[in-house]
């Protein structure tokens, strides 16, 4: 991984999730639900439901990632569940933040496909070794990516003046 970062501002975001929102409607998919993975995928997830004018949402809460470039050995689903049961037939639309690895997203993928819904991927930004890559992505990346929402860490790391870097991922 390279030492450089890559910097996305809230600006940046806004662009993004305006861009996203944009392919996805040119490409004629009409999503009836849009999932998050959560925590990372939360707010692109409402802002790009914004932006395609979808008001059914949900989120799939998984952790992978403890720190930059430490993870756990698979993902893993933490409560609470997303009601499956509603699935079954739907366009679902799932956002993240990044397919980094691709696994968290390989996983969430399947286990809405295995529900029976019609899904559809979308990351602000991709990795090179993904092994999953979305069928929507703004930018392709080999950095490590400083999120407006995530870069700064927590309010009780920011006040004691340490770096959220490894606590916030």
């Amino acid at each position: 991984m390279s030492t450089q970062r890559e910097i996305l501002t809230w600006d940046g975001f806004g662009e993004a999730s305006r861009d996203l929102s944009r392919r996805i409607i040119g490409d004629g998919f009409v999503p009836e639900v849009v999932v998050a993975i959560a925590r990372g995928g939360l707010l692109p997830a409402g802002a790009i439901a914004y932006g395609l004018g979808v008001k059914s949402c949900g989120a799939l809460n998984v952790e992978f990632y403890t720190g930059i470039g430490t993870v756990l050995d698979a993902p893993a689903l933490l409560p609470p569940d997303l009601d499956l049961g509603y699935l079954p037939g739907k366009r679902v639309l799932l956002v993240d933040d990044v397919a980094d690895s691709g696994r968290t997203l390989a996983l969430a993928v399947a286990m809405l496909t295995e529900a029976g819904a019609d899904v559809r991927s979308v990351c602000i930004y991709s990795k090179p070794g993904s092994v999953a890559m979305p069928d929507y992505v703004w930018r392709e990346t080999d950095r490590w990516i400083d999120f407006p929402w995530s870069a700064r860490g927590t309010v009780t790391e920011e006040d004691a003046g340490v770096s959220g870097d490894a606590a916030s991922a």
